[in-house]
């Protein structure tokens, strides 16, 4: 039993979960029914993001019952991208896939994708074919952040809000996540380098629970395309970008000062003051963007954006012999 527990499964299904009781159950009977066939060593990691039902419960219920699956709790509610990175810490497989828990993936297509890794690239990204969503809560908004994503990355992503996706897990466990930034994963990986593929996918209506999108999944993906476009416009010279605005409002701080003591002489006290107050705004303006290129230079320096110590810290794996907490 801990030689099997130490063995590095082959494969791993990362699967967040918020107020989804009656998935659980389905859900882990058609991953089981799809992966056991395929004769690999697999895990089913299943997130509870701080889950307010019973969600919990019979997740554990589930792990009592298959030995593959591994139950991982958030103590609270994080969203949707901490519960995948929380889940991507812990997988132990060679090829890390994602996907909602909401029954709206089908977990029949998994195969596919292992069989498209196995052609040599490092992620496929799932494409709803046929989607079963509403056209102006979801799709409209979805189809637009794609072609924005398109024009701003110039990499074409038919599909960014498909969660069903696989990755060579040496590659998703070093990339950034936050905020919403799990559908934009297949794009920064693939301005790295990374072989990308794509191929389409069921997707079924919702039977169970509630959607957990809304208006303000939208405004965050809209913040998060922003601040993507930002660091890709300042990607190698941030702090020098910012740094030559910043010198040129200096200078016309300190050209506005020395005017403004010329004019000061000629006795014209109201337009001393008025340059004077500006040569201090745009002193201001220039210190702002001094110090904003230099946090911006350490973000991008960094080696790792996402999460840190996000398993010592909020996550909690489930034993399936211990008792509920």
């Amino acid at each position: 039993m801990i030689e099997a527990e130490r063995r590095q499964p082959e494969l791993s299904i990362v699967v967040p979960m918020y107020n989804e009781e009656d998935n659980v159950a389905p859900l882990c009977e058609r991953l089981l029914t799809s992966l056991t066939p395929l004769g690999l060593d697999y895990e089913i990691v299943l997130v509870d993001d701080g889950s307010a039902d019973n969600t919990l419960r019979n997740l554990r219920a589930q792990q009592q019952r298959n030995p593959e699956i591994r139950v991982v709790r958030l103590r609270r509610n994080y969203g949707q991208t901490p519960a995948m990175a929380a889940g991507i810490e812990v997988a132990r497989g060679r090829t890390i896939v994602l996907m909602d828990g909401d029954l709206q993936n089908d977990p029949a297509d998994i195969p596919r994708f292992l069989e498209k890794m196995e052609e040599g690239y490092d992620i496929v990204v799932g494409w709803r074919q046929r989607r079963q969503d509403y056209l102006f809560r979801r799709k409209i908004p979805s189809w637009i952040a794609n072609r924005l994503l398109a024009r701003i990355t110039g990499v074409n992503v038919k599909d960014t809000g498909c969660s069903l996706k696989s990755f060579r897990a040496e590659l998703i466990k070093g990339l950034p996540l936050y905020s919403e930034m799990h559908r934009f994963i297949p794009v920064v990986a693939s301005m790295a380098g990374a072989r990308m593929a794509q191929i389409p996918v069921s997707h079924h209506a919702r039977q169970f629970g509630q959607s957990k999108y809304g208006l303000s999944r939208i405004y965050k993906v809209a913040i998060d395309l922003i601040v993507l476009r930002t660091l890709i416009s300042l990607a190698g010279r941030p702090f020098g970008t910012l740094g030559w605005v910043a010198l040129f409002a200096a200078f016309l701080s300190i050209g506005g000062f020395i005017y403004g003591v010329g004019v000061a002489t000629t006795g014209d006290a109201m337009s001393s003051v008025t340059f004077a107050g500006l040569s201090v705004l745009l002193a201001a303006l220039a210190m702002f963007l001094f110090f904003l290129g230099l946090l911006v230079e350490l973000l991008y320096g960094a080696d790792e954006l996402r999460i840190e110590n996000l398993a010592s810290l909020t996550v909690r794996q489930i034993n399936p012999k211990t008792p509920p907490a």
